[in-house]
């Protein structure tokens, strides 16, 4: 007779492997599975150009409370920052400029000027109703502010790390990232992307894993979950099934919307999944020749192929450049001249050597990069997956209640689900399936 594990996690990336630990150390039966032949989920370090580098998520910050305090329980707390930018690059109106910040973050301030007013209680994101909002699009929100083409070029430059295409995504998960660092988008693209663990993510997701006592199945990709009322049968891609009293789906929402989940989940979760994260944007490592002056630039989503870029650290004699790419398919990242040309609107005698990037929009297990919802999907969708499927309880950066799009967010997300298994395990009364 096959084994009937307490729970089973599906996904061992940074909210799988919180939900796992959280739950093996408290003595529950834990099977932590992934179709990857690795752990970390979208967090990847790798050996590339030389050296270790973050591929993928890479930033922490001490006001992320899920974040640090897994970092202070394994030593982990010395973290870098990048160098300190000289001059910021802004595409704007088709031409470059040096002297708008001040201006492009009081733009940016009247776009989110009601962040707090909309979410003033950001553990509690349906403290306001915010209904008339639910169908505005970014580019909505920032038409509304009746800009010229050069001011509104400077706010979409200012998101471009950020989205993808700013009629895809909705307002709401913006704005809620605003009012949840005080306000301040400048705060939010602090905690969001600046500070890296010395050594890399692995070394956390590593640290987590070890401290785990759940048994982990790599190259392990499930296809299907059942849940029957009294148990959960999970079935995988080479035909076998797995036993489980409740499961933990920690996926991102483009690969989870392909496992057959039975009973049907409820339509607002059927919807979200069905269209998805729009995200197809990637990170790109660039090494330069010699040490370059540290500068930044911004460029809107689909006027330029680099839409956020900033001088990170020295790679010996060289420097390495930060790349946030909005829609992948914009540039060839490995062809070094087309590289080079993009980053010399900004800097003209710049000299590409090398690249270095992951795939995760043809990942299997990502099939795209950071969450941005489509209008609705962060009010709705997410709002109740979070409430669980009767034995099926959800997790994931791209689903999480605090920090979504984020490692923090995906922590904070696993432990909760884990909670929520927990509690079923104990009796508690289960949430009727819709």
């Amino acid at each position: 007779m096959s084994k009937v594990y307490d729970t089973v996690v599906v996904g061992a990336g940074m909210a799988g492997l919180v939900a796992a630990r959280d739950l093996s150390t408290r003595g529950r039966s834990v099977l932590l599975v992934e179709g990857r032949d690795r752990i970390g989920g979208r967090t990847f370090t790798d050996t590339a150009l030389g050296g270790q580098l973050d591929l993928g998520g890479g930033y922490v910050h001490w006001t992320q409370p899920n974040a640090w305090t897994e970092m202070e329980r394994h030593g982990l707390e010395q973290v870098n920052p990048p160098l300190e930018s000289k001059t910021l690059y802004q595409l704007a109106d088709g031409k470059v400029h040096t002297t708008e910040e001040a201006r492009t973050y009081e733009l940016v301030g009247k776009l989110f000027a009601d962040a707090r007013k909309r979410f003033p209680l950001p553990f509690n994101v349906g403290a306001v109703d915010n209904g008339d909002i639910n169908d505005q699009t970014l580019e909505q929100r920032i038409d509304s502010l009746q800009l010229s083409k050069h001011d509104s070029d400077l706010i979409k430059g200012a998101l471009g790390g950020l989205v993808h295409n700013y009629a895809m995504h909705g307002s709401t998960q913006l704005l809620f990232a605003v009012a949840s660092n005080f306000g301040s988008y400048a705060a939010e693209l602090e905690t969001a992307g600046t500070w890296c663990i010395t050594g890399g993510m692995k070394k956390l997701s590593d640290a987590i894993q070890d401290e785990s006592r759940a048994e982990l199945r790599l190259s392990t990709a499930i296809t299907k979950i059942t849940d029957s009322g009294s148990g959960v049968t999970l079935s995988t891609s080479n035909g076998t099934e797995i036993q489980a009293k409740t499961a933990i789906l920690a996926l991102p929402i483009n690969t989870m919307r392909h496992i057959t989940i039975t009973p049907s989940l409820p339509p607002s979760v059927r919807k979200m999944l069905a269209d998805g994260n729009p995200v197809r944007g990637s990170k790109l490592w660039v090494i330069v020749r010699g040490h370059v002056e540290p500068f930044s630039a911004m460029a809107p989503a689909g006027q330029h192929p680099l839409n956020a870029v900033r001088v990170e650290k020295r790679w010996g004699d060289n420097t390495a450049i930060l790349c946030m790419i909005s829609d992948s398919d914009s540039i060839k990242h490995d062809d070094h001249e087309a590289v080079q040309k993009a980053l010399r609107l900004f800097v003209p005698d710049i000299e590409v050597i090398d690249t270095a990037w992951y795939d995760w929009n043809g990942d299997e297990f990502s099939q795209g990069g950071w969450m941005m919802h489509r209008p609705r999907h962060f009010l709705e969708g997410a709002v109740q997956i979070r409430k669980g499927h009767g034995r099926i309880s959800f997790a994931g950066a791209d689903i999480a209640a605090m920090a979504p799009c984020t490692i923090d967010g995906a922590m904070n997300s696993g432990a909760a689900a884990a909670v929520q298994v927990e509690n079923i395990l104990n009796g508690q009364k289960i949430r009727p399936k819709v």
